[in-house]
């Protein structure tokens, strides 16, 4: 849980690379490597010895200071540019661009090729440099943050946060963040502790508690602190949030020598938490890039959409045919003089095939498809963080979920409590109740109080034979274990009362679990009234407070799956350790029984989560004998974690099971028809969890993602390769129709022996479940799936155990849920509840990804109809490399006289998005990629050969007498070609569409009166002719008719079978609307 992993590690799932490419990349590689030994000192990361309030000057620690910027003042415009001109059609156009510097390649004026290069640039620049900006008044302003700083006399100084250096003593306030990583040295608190919120860490909203070092925490000011004379060891910096490995060490005359503390991740504050509670005094002991939150930030690999690689690839097309019909024009001509230079002539007068203006239109529409996402009152709440690829919210084939928090509310009620011999449900609490009120109504006559010595030591119990419990008396103990063992601690609004208000209490925990059932305990009648560092308050059925002291915590780890403690009951002076965790872990643990497994299995298939609690009650030799063991192991430097471990277990024998405790874990709000839905819509949904196999099922059926007539295939446990081979040959003959579940240890013994065997089948199956998955598997999964499908993937969850999986998948999808915004922060569309995916695919997906496939062909059809009546002119007049249309109509053709109604496509759509979600098959068609294919581009390839064809032959046929009004009426004829070919293309009309047809409109008629002799201006094959153009020319009748002829001729055959197509085959759309 809040565990964030890098999908670099899963180097065994990377995508194949082609044997040149990969001789190329690793010479490129190695070079690199040689380059930076030779030239850059490689950073050695070591441990450190740090003296409190002392600088040392002989190391050399970073600076705190924080950059976000991507470039600095002289790197900004190489390295903008440099982005730019990686992609190949930028630097297409630059080349060309450049070409017009050179005499014998000048075509035109110069502008015509740099305006559009430069109005791109610019756009790209402008908005960089806005973004960059952003970024640096956010890091000044974090970097300016002022801290108060104690110096050695004990006086306090504000200093910068950048400015902070290592072994300095800070004092942070309530609700200030931490700015570097922290020793706690004294809390405001006397018991030396401190609440920290580390959401914008580890994404995990629940407030974390931290220790101070006790022998710091006695000091009586700042001043004894900071000339103590102590010094604090710290292991080298890494990224693991979760572990810190340092001591303390003081020479103290009071007590005869050194005293040594161990240090551990309770008595760190990470940098970019914020302290919750109190005030806290911190050693400063990593700064800038040496902190955790620093070192766990990398850049995530930049996602490119589908529908970027297939115009990339359709750029490489029309690049070839512009190489093509330029050789052919010179083979025409005949390889005559200097042919290759008029060959590059003829590039560079077909440049246009390829648009310029491609890529900033399908930017502007992805902006403006984020911000339809952005708006939708349907779902509130969805953030885009990456706008780059709503496209791929339209073509998604798989779904990956997680099931707690995502499928899940993560909402945790108690449900059942298990003692062996009787079961508590919902309907019988008020038994549990009475029992309770009746164990703390009686006299305790069963130990013997001795309060006459300070310690309340207990005495010997009696050893009499172990004799049977009553369900009573069971009853009462597991309840009143729930009370104690956990990491629950209640907070009041106002902490200063010294009696608190129990109206006013709050919980806070690491898991919701603990919070439902410390919340249980409390609801029959045993509250968990007040809990610091050293002690817990319990407040008894008949309101007397018992006090138990808090020896030892044991917290839950992933590893371990269990959490203990040990506490000495203040009355009675009885040492008690308790432990929960997952059956799996405690079967082991506790005494043998003969019910356990099969009660936990009974609640697993309710869909209840299971935890099994045992006890152990230790005599004051035991427990003062693993005290002493268990401080040395945390003192040790060297495999600490290990030997800590070591010491615990050997607590956790035969320890006495009390119950097994159920706890329901809600669906969200409409799951079911959301998970319906996709499945309609041709996409396949896999739910990777990581609870046991039979919860994993109970969820699957209970949210439908496996209807309750459908085969189920559980893989069996695996250990060996023939064993795998065995079960897969099982799986093989039920896989087409049968849903799979599949644990993560089987998982890992298929993908290491039979990886591509499994992924076909599993891709059969109409579901798949992954139980027992771990985060590392869940990256695993997406990678294989992308590797061996070629299909694309959206990941969707809700903690920072689901980082890793949706920053492998094409399109990652963040809920914002119990488990905090580490996930959401981390994908790429943000939503709030589970159904929302529902309208975020059906919907903007699919809009986004036809509105794109339309607007980059249109745009390339407007680029094709312009070259091909260029082929035409050259080819008429003598194959000569001259262009027809020069200077300002060249740029203003694919601007202003046709840029708003071609981007104005962008609000297109063929069916409303009630008809979108209530007919999800309409999505199963986009798997297909019809929209933007290499047939549909063909298709348009053949439309603009036609159109412009038929506009140059027209005006060349029409014009036999008046040819100097040539480049007039063609070029008129082209603009109202283009702005019929978008009214033809609309299928839903938008009112800003019919504006920008008038827009454009009325922008071409001015230009009409403004840039007279462009219009008159014709090259010929030999010498230029420049006429002024008539204005009455315009309103004359043969300019109207000639026009009107021509435009129809290229439009009105389209228009024509574009109707038939829709009444005799009419799409599936159309069918819907009526």
């Amino acid at each position: 849980m809040g565990t964030s992993v890098s999908v670099s590690e899963y180097s065994e799932f990377e995508v194949s690379v082609p044997p040149s490419r990969k001789g190329f990349c690793s010479c490129c590689s190695a070079f690199w490597k040689c380059f930076k030994s030779c030239f850059v000192r490689k950073v050695v990361l070591k441990s450190r010895t740090i003296l409190i309030g002392r600088i040392d000057l002989e190391e050399k620690y970073p600076a705190n200071k924080i950059c976000n910027q991507k470039y600095n003042i002289l790197t900004f415009i190489p390295g903008v540019l440099y982005n730019q001109f990686k992609f190949f059609l930028n630097l297409y156009f630059l080349i060309m661009a450049c070409s017009q510097f050179i005499p014998s390649l000048k075509i035109g004026f110069l502008y015509t090729y740099w305006a559009p290069l430069g109005f791109v640039l610019s756009v790209t620049l402008i908005r960089e440099a806005f973004d960059e900006l952003k970024r640096y008044y956010r890091d000044k302003e974090i970097n300016s943050t002022q801290y108060k700083k104690v110096l050695p006399d004990g006086s306090t100084t504000f200093v910068a946060s950048s400015h902070i250096k290592v072994s300095d003593v800070l004092i942070l306030e309530k609700d200030q963040r931490v700015p570097a990583d922290l020793i706690l040295l004294k809390s405001s608190e006397k018991n030396g502790t401190c609440f920290i919120r580390t959401d914008q860490l580890d994404g995990e909203t629940d407030w974390k508690l931290k220790l101070a070092i006790p022998s710091t925490q006695a000091m009586d000011n700042y001043a004894s602190v900071i000339n103590c004379g102590a010094h604090v060891y710290a292991d080298k910096p890494h990224n693991d949030i979760h572990s810190f490995i340092g001591s303390f060490t003081m020479n103290d005359p009071t007590k005869s020598g050194l005293v040594e503390e161990s240090l551990s991740i309770e008595n760190a504050l990470w940098a970019n938490t914020v302290v919750a509670s109190g005030t806290a005094l911190g050693l400063v002991v990593y700064t800038g890039k040496h902190t955790r939150s620093v070192m766990n930030t990398s850049n995530p690999s930049t996602k490119i959409g589908l529908v970027d690689k297939e115009i990339n690839f359709l750029t490489k097309i029309l690049f070839a045919a512009v190489i093509i019909l330029s050789f052919a024009l010179i083979a025409v001509k005949g390889f005559n003089g200097p042919w290759y230079r008029y060959m590059f002539r003829f590039i560079i007068l077909f440049s246009y095939i390829i648009p310029i203006s491609l890529r900033v239109n399908l930017d502007m529409g992805k902006a403006v498809y984020s911000w339809f996402i952005q708006r939708d009152s349907s779902i509130p709440g969805t953030t885009v963080r990456c706008s780059t690829i709503p496209e791929e919210l339209g073509r998604i084939d798989y779904v990956l979920s997680d099931k707690t928090g995502t499928l899940t509310q993560n909402e945790m009620i108690f449900k059942r409590l298990h003692i062996g011999t009787v079961a508590y449900g919902s309907d019988s609490m008020d038994e549990v109740k009475k029992h309770l009120r009746q164990f703390y109504s009686e006299p305790k006559d069963d130990l013997i109080d001795v309060g006459s010595t300070p310690n309340h030591k207990m005495k010997k119990l009696t050893t009499t034979p172990k004799i049977r419990k009553s369900s009573h008396t069971k009853t009462v103990e597991a309840v009143k274990a729930l009370a104690i063992c956990h990491n629950v601690t209640p907070v009041y609004e106002n902490e200063s009362d010294e009696i608190p208000q129990l109206e006013s209490k709050v919980y806070q925990a690491s898991s919701p679990d603990e919070i439902a059932l410390v919340k249980w305990t409390e609801l029959v009648g045993l509250t968990l009234y007040k809990r610091d560092l050293n002690s817990m308050h319990l407040m008894q059925p008949n309101h007397e407070v018992a006090i138990y002291k808090i020896l030892q915590i044991f917290p839950f780890t992933s590893e371990s799956k269990r959490m203990g403690i040990i506490v000495q009951d203040d009355r009675t002076g009885e040492i008690i350790f308790y432990m929960k965790g997952a059956d799996a872990v405690m079967a082991g643990i506790v005494e043998f029984n003969d019910w356990l497994n099969e009660e936990c299995d009974n609640m697993a298939r309710e869909g209840l989560r299971t935890l099994v609690v045992g006890k152990r009650t230790l005599t004051q030799d035991v427990y003062y004998d693993f005290e002493r063991r268990y401080q040395q192991a945390k003192l040790s430097v060297t495999d600490r974690a290990l030997k800590v471990t070591a010491v615990i277990e050997t607590l956790e024998r035969d320890m006495e099971l009390l119950c097994v405790t159920g706890v329901e874990d809600q669906l969200q709000v409409d799951v079911r028809p959301t998970l319906e839905m996709l499945g309609n819509a041709g996409i396949r949904v896999w739910m990777l969890t990581g609870d046991k196999l039979e919860t994993a099922i109970c969820i699957a059926k209970s949210s439908c993602l496996v209807s309750r007539d459908q085969d189920i295939h559980v893989f069996q446990q695996v250990f060996s390769r023939t064993e795998t081979h065995l079960e897969l040959n099982a799986f093989r003959r039920r896989a087409p129709d049968t849903a799979l579940v599949i644990r993560g240890s089987s998982l890992d013994i298929c993908l290491r022996y039979y990886a591509i065997e499994f992924v076909e089948l599993a891709c059969q199956c109409p579901a798949v479940v992954v139980c027992r998955c771990s985060p590392t598997q869940k990256a695993q999964i997406v990678t294989l799936l992308r590797n061996h499908t070629a299909k694309r993937i959206c990941s969707v969850g809700d903690g920072g155990n689901d980082v890793s999986m949706i920053q492998a998948s094409d399109c990652g999808l963040g809920i914002v849920g119990k488990e905090g915004k580490q996930a959401s922060l981390a994908a790429d569309f943000s939503v709030t509840q589970f159904c929302h995916i529902g309208p975020l695919l059906m919907v903007h997906g699919r809009n986004s990804y036809k509105r794109s496939s339309s607007l980059s062909q249109f745009i390339i059809h407007r680029g094709l109809i312009i070259s091909v009546m260029q082929a035409v002119f050259s080819s008429i007049f003598y194959f000569s490399s001259v262009p027809l249309y020069q200077g300002y109509l060249m740029v203003g053709y694919t601007t202003v006289f046709t840029m708003f109604p071609v981007f104005s496509l962008v609000l297109d759509q063929d069916v409303n998005s009630s008809v979108a979600l209530r007919f999800p098959e309409l999505y199963h068609e986009l798997h297909k990629g019809r929209s933007l294919s290499l047939k549909t581009f063909l298709l348009w390839v053949l439309i603009s050969v036609y159109q412009g064809g038929a506009i140059m032959y027209g005006a060349l046929l029409l014009f036999d007498t008046e040819f100097i009004h040539a480049v007039s009426i063609s070029f008129t004829s082209l603009i109202f070609t283009e702005l019929l070919m978008v009214a033809l293309t609309i299928r839903t009309w938008h009112w800003l569409m019919f504006v920008c047809e008038g827009i454009s409109l009325a922008i071409y008629f001015a230009a009409l009166a403004v840039l007279k002799e462009y219009f008159g201006e014709f090259t010929g094959p030999f010498i230029p002719i420049i006429v002024l153009l008539d204005p009455e020319f315009l309103m004359s009748l043969d300019f109207v008719w000639r026009v009107v002829v021509i435009t129809s001729i290229s439009c009105l055959p389209l228009a024509i079978i574009k109707y038939l197509k829709k009444r005799l085959s009419p799409p599936m759309y159309s069918k819907l609307d009526e």
